[in-house]
């Protein structure tokens, strides 16, 4: 019995990532607007836009979005007309993060207004990385493929990394906002831990936590690594640069050492997919350069001064 072929939209990046992972990138036939690896998958129709400017600084990002929640349940609109001609078999989406990405509501929504398509909605919700695995597992299952091997090698990375961290491991802030201040949390300091550090502002499984500029002096960490959701390295540099004129900035002791850096948080750490490992190893390198170099620096991360 021939079953139909797959035709899969991807609403999220991670699961864009994740379809290609499994051998399934020619099945996909759609993706959202942030969509952007593996190469190739820019060349998708897009079925999802912003509502509002995602360009400016970080204020005026959460300015923004917050007046636009205000008035509206979502942050993305999906085009259900895009969805309509490609008649997926498969949509993808999430449940984690409202301001992130369109939703599983927006795309409940979107589907019950069309009379052409019923497609399967698979909703991914990870907070840990055991929970990215499972995730990983959900999408292979609903696809019919085989997960293991993706799995398995992903794993085997992360423990090639967290076997080898030894002695002292440093204190570190990571920072997912610049302008207000927001800390890392869900999978984040799990990440860190692996990686042979000590995070000391948010909680693994648990979202990540507004900061006030008070608790990050308080804390005063030896590691500061900017990580902004939906910025490149560029970006986050030109948007972590007035921190340097606060007044608590130069007395932090991660300025004096110069271990202050930045990252690629689009590409790497707000990706909860196979990338995540990626991330890991970046975290690896900047806490124990001594015993990590995998060649992220340059393209994952900088120095930030």
């Amino acid at each position: 019995m021939n079953s139909e072929p797959l035709r899969i939209v991807s609403l999220l990046p991670s699961a864009t990532e994740i379809v290609a992972s499994l051998g399934l990138a020619d099945a996909l036939v759609g993706r959202s607007h942030e969509c952007d690896f593996p190469v190739g998958v820019e060349q998708l129709p897009v079925c999802t836009q912003p509502k509002m400017n995602p360009e400016g600084s970080s204020r005026e990002i959460h300015d923004r979005v917050t007046d636009l929640l205000k008035s509206a349940l979502s942050v993305y609109e999906i085009k259900t007309d895009v969805l309509e001609q490609l008649n997926p078999t498969h949509i993808i989406t999430q449940a984690q993060c409202d301001v992130c990405a369109c939703t599983l509501q927006d795309v409940e929504e979107a589907v019950s207004k069309s009379l052409r398509i019923q497609p399967q909605i698979i909703s991914l919700q990870p907070d840990l990385l055991a929970e990215v695995w499972e995730d990983i597992e959900r999408v292979a299952g609903n696809l019919k493929v085989d997960s293991q091997p993706v799995i398995e090698q992903l794993k085997s990375r992360v423990e090639a990394v967290s076997s080898l961290v030894r002695g002292h491991l440093p204190t570190v802030a990571c920072i997912e906002w610049t302008e207000p201040l927001m800390a890392a949390g869900n999978w984040i300091p799990e990440l860190v831990s692996l990686a042979g550090g000590e995070s000391v502002f948010g909680v693994a499984g648990k979202h990540s936590p507004w900061l006030k500029w008070e608790e990050l002096a308080a804390a005063d960490p030896e590691v500061i690594i900017f990580m902004p959701c939906g910025f490149d390295l560029e970006r986050t540099r030109q948007d972590a640069a007035p921190l340097i004129k606060k007044p608590e900035w130069q007395n932090l002791q991660a300025v004096k050492t110069g271990k202050v850096y930045i990252t690629d948080g689009n590409s790497y750490f707000n990706r909860p997919g196979p990338r995540l490992v990626d991330s890991l190893e970046i975290l690896a390198e900047i806490l124990h350069p001594d015993t990590f170099n995998f060649g992220y620096r340059g393209a994952g991360w900088e120095f930030f001064s």
